[in-house]
């Protein structure tokens, strides 16, 4: 077998596995959605549960109010944003109606001046619609994706937790002796690159909320500390949620007010906001904990949400970021790690070697 015949052979086997895998955790989303979230704040929460049984509390019970504190956490959030949630709902119907009006003076507007008829915005508006839907339903509007919010995720923290020690040991066990020190580097980096990444996100996030609940009140939009929120959460997701977080607030100003001038504030503002969040609040908090360039971090983004909708574009970078960990470690993967990395080398091989110019003095007749 010739070494053409070899390769071709293995490309082929990998791509067959690259596609099973891709076709098993499509199938398998709404069990394996739930687990991902669950191994991701585990390992969030491993740190004040250590905490607690250094403190010689009970292994259970320090597990527990480990999720106890995480539970109220998220209460406090919630309770928090209630009032705007509530006023929110009651308005909803208002909001509705005069959002139906703007529409369907932008269809006349757009039949009038581009020739483009009713019928095929509507269509248009139909089909996008539906796109969306099918994006987010795989995680929020399906039944076992609320049942996992609820029940599943908490429960799968707990069992994480509990069984540490036996799932570190089998990923010991399961290689050869002589790699247990790549192995043990590996988990130690990978607990530290995630739990570095959330911790650094979740403040990313904090700051981001606050500046832009500020600048929504200033501008007098209302629910600002909610849509602030919002669009600090959809602000996780690189690139595309920012767009979003901003399309939002502009929506919310146009349907409650009339004229421009709070829409064009509402974009200043946001994109100073923005400034500030991409270049001190991510290279400084976010950036240095995991460095993935920025054209593997969009690709990441909208592969993941392909595969697992709105979930697999939080979870994309995270899952991207283990990936760059473990090649790095295995030395016929450290092409792979480097090309996932930020780092641009100044020359590579087979690279022309720029020519020097040359310099000619002019005579002075």
């Amino acid at each position: 077998m010739t070494n053409s015949d070899s390769f071709y052979k293995k490309a082929t086997l990998i791509l067959l596995g690259i596609i099973l895998l891709v076709y098993v955790l499509f199938t398998l989303a709404d069990i394996l959605v739930p687990i991902a979230f669950s191994l991701l704040l585990a390992i969030l929460l491993n740190p004040l549960n250590n905490r607690l049984l250094k403190l010689r509390v009970p292994k259970v019970l320090a597990i527990l109010l480990t999720l106890l504190f995480a539970l109220l956490v998220i209460g406090t959030i919630l309770y928090l944003l209630s009032t705007q949630i509530l006023q929110f709902g009651e308005m909803l119907p208002t909001l509705k109606q005069k959002f139906t009006q703007i529409l369907t003076d932008l269809q006349h507007y757009m039949e009038t001046a581009f020739g483009v008829s009713i019928q095929k915005q509507t269509q248009f508006l139909k089909d996008t619609a539906s796109g969306g839907k099918a994006l987010v339903g795989r995680t929020v509007s399906s039944v076992l994706g609320i049942f996992s919010l609820l029940f599943l995720i908490p429960v799968y923290i707990f069992l994480f937790l509990l069984y540490k020690p036996l799932i570190l040991n089998f990923l010991f066990e399961v290689f050869s002796s002589k790699n247990t020190r790549y192995v043990a580097d590996i988990l130690h980096e990978t607990k530290t690159a995630i739990q570095s990444y959330i911790v650094g996100i979740l403040i990313e996030a904090s700051i981001v909320a606050v500046m832009n609940s500020v600048a929504l009140m200033l501008l007098g939009v209302p629910y600002a500390i909610l849509l602030g929120v919002i669009g600090a959460i959809l602000n996780m997701i690189p690139y595309i949620g920012g767009v979003i977080a901003i399309a939002l607030p502009v929506l919310m100003a146009t349907v409650t007010k009339d004229g421009y001038s709070t829409q064009l504030g509402i974009l200043g503002a946001y994109a100073l906001i923005q400034f500030i969040d991409n270049n001190i609040l991510v290279p400084r908090i976010v950036s240095s904990k995991v460095q993935i360039n920025a054209l593997i971090s969009i690709l990441a983004v909208l592969l993941g949400g392909a595969l697992w909708g709105v979930s697999g574009m939080f979870l994309s970078i995270p899952f991207v970021a283990v990936l760059k960990i473990i090649f790095d470690r295995i030395d016929y993967l450290q092409p792979w790690g480097k090309l996932l990395g930020d780092q641009i080398p100044e020359s590579y091989p087979g690279q022309v070697p720029a020519v020097p110019k040359i310099v000619t003095e002019k005579k002075i007749l």
